[in-house]
């Protein structure tokens, strides 16, 4: 009789392989509130690891970690029209509080523009202030109609910075730098995802922003995710809540501004990007767990374990130690399989003999024997040589499900077939993008003919980039 997957198969339901992937590596939970998460310690050590590699390039770029409250008050949204508007259908709005019906709504934080721009304009006072830079890590509240977990859900972490500057110029090149060096450096370094930066339409913009930049991943399946943004708010905010600064010529000035984030959304992105039908496989530069150390059976094999574990650690390994030989070692092998820790080293009483261990590799696959002695020098190489495969994997897909296309139906049947089109963008037009979303098909991008972000949405030979997107 053959044995049923652990796995629902990648190939017959994406989406119910994605949720068992979930459930099975011990990612997270459904919360007791519909459209909420529970987020477990294997994937809370992602997200912890996403933090500290993005934390260490958002304070490179020059910006401070702040906090700020999580109830603002409804009176602040509705000073940005376009923003209120944007994000008036998932807000939660907090009416009682302590027994009592509040004499002001408060709104449950869906993004912070509002009660940051109403603390810049505490804060600068002069030229001399600025640019201000600054950025949280925090949860917000945005009311999910078709939650799923991890890439969206009502309630959800992330990080949100926001910046005021002296000019329009700078303001600008500093919402680039943070797309591009921030947030682009990251994904593709790190997370290993081969994203398209590109320019979102009119249409597709943050509310409230003049431009925003974005960072497309193709996922296994051939739909899009935008996994991180950055916007240029131009003076909008500014003017709603008086944000002005004295300038050198001692004039008062309107700021200039940016805000941009990422969320644990990246998680749901990496699960779809990297995933098989054996389960995660994380990046090694990612992964909190960069190698997993077994003992089968046997005390000795125990003792050995725990030794190497040190040894790899002094030697700047993230390891985990796995010395339960009171579990089957067949199904402790699986669950780290299913985690995606990218190399486990097995030891048992035969390999002490012999003074090898088995090296298995979660993401080229396989295993063999190595001398326990080598490891320590061996594993760096391995790390770097998997971490290059997923992303080279990663563009590879990306390559080959991607087609050029002249027409608007083209395009949609590339998309709709799972796949990415490529079409002009004066070929496409707002009139086409209203066509596409007919389908449920949506500009992702726009890109230059050379794959660089454009400085102008309008400028010729601009490349609309089109798919159907989670």
């Amino acid at each position: 009789m053959t044995k049923a997957p652990v796995l629902t198969p990648r190939a017959d339901d994406f989406p119910r392989w994605y949720q068992d992937l979930i459930n099975k590596a011990e990612l997270a939970d459904n919360g007791p509130v519909r459209g909420t998460m529970v987020i477990r310690p294997y994937g809370y050590g992602l997200w912890e690891r996403m933090q500290a590699e993005m934390d260490a390039r958002i304070k490179e770029a020059g910006a401070q970690n702040a906090y700020f409250p999580l109830f603002i008050p409804q009176a602040y949204l509705t000073r940005e029209a376009e923003h209120v508007e944007g994000f008036a259908p998932e807000l939660a709005v907090v009416t009682h509080g302590g027994g009592k019906q509040l004499e002001e709504p408060v709104v449950v934080r869906p993004t912070s523009e509002t009660i940051i721009n109403d603390y810049f304009s505490k804060w600068v006072q002069s030229y001399r202030d600025l640019p201000l830079l600054i950025n949280q890590w925090a949860n917000v509240v945005r009311w999910e109609m078709r939650p799923r977990v991890f890439l969206r859900t009502s309630e959800f972490l992330w990080q949100e910075g926001h910046t005021a500057h002296a000019t329009y110029e700078d303001a600008r090149a500093y919402a680039a730098r943070i797309h591009r060096d921030v947030y682009g450096d990251f994904m593709v370094n790190v997370l290993g995802i081969d994203v398209v930066l590109g320019r979102k339409t009119p249409k597709e913009r943050f509310a409230g922003a003049v431009n925003t930049l974005t960072l497309e991943g193709m996922m296994g399946d051939g739909k899009a995710l935008q996994l991180g943004t950055s916007h240029e708010l131009g003076q909008n905010f500014a003017k709603a809540f008086h944000t002005q600064y004295l300038s050198k010529d001692s004039k008062q000035e309107f700021v200039w501004q940016t805000s941009w984030g990422v969320s644990t959304r990246m998680v749901g992105g990496l699960i779809m990007s990297h995933g098989d039908d054996n389960g995660l496989r994380v990046p090694p530069r990612l992964a909190h767990v960069q190698v997993v150390v077994m003992a089968i059976k046997g005390d000795e094999a125990v003792a050995k374990v725990r030794e190497l574990g040190d040894r790899l650690k002094a030697a700047g390994v993230r390891v985990h130690v796995d010395d339960r030989v009171d579990t089957p070692f067949g199904r402790r092998a699986v669950d780290w399989e299913l985690k995606g820790v990218p190399v486990r080293i097995e030891i048992g009483p035969r390999d002490l003999e012999n003074g090898t261990a088995m090296v298995a590799r979660r993401i080229r696959g396989g295993k063999e024997a190595t001398r326990i002695d080598a490891l320590a020098d061996l594993l760096p190489t391995v790390l770097e040589e998997d971490q290059a495969q997923l992303l080279r994997e990663s563009r590879e897909r990306r390559l080959a499900r991607t087609t050029e296309v002249s027409t608007v139906d083209e395009a949609a049947e590339v998309a709709m077939a799972g796949g990415w089109a490529r079409i002009p963008w004066a070929t496409l037009g707002e009139e086409g993008e209203a066509r596409l979303a007919e389908h449920a098909v949506t500009v992702r991008c726009l890109v230059a003919e050379d794959g660089s972000v454009p400085d102008d949405g309008d400028a010729p030979g601009n490349v609309a980039v089109v798919a159907r997107a989670y």
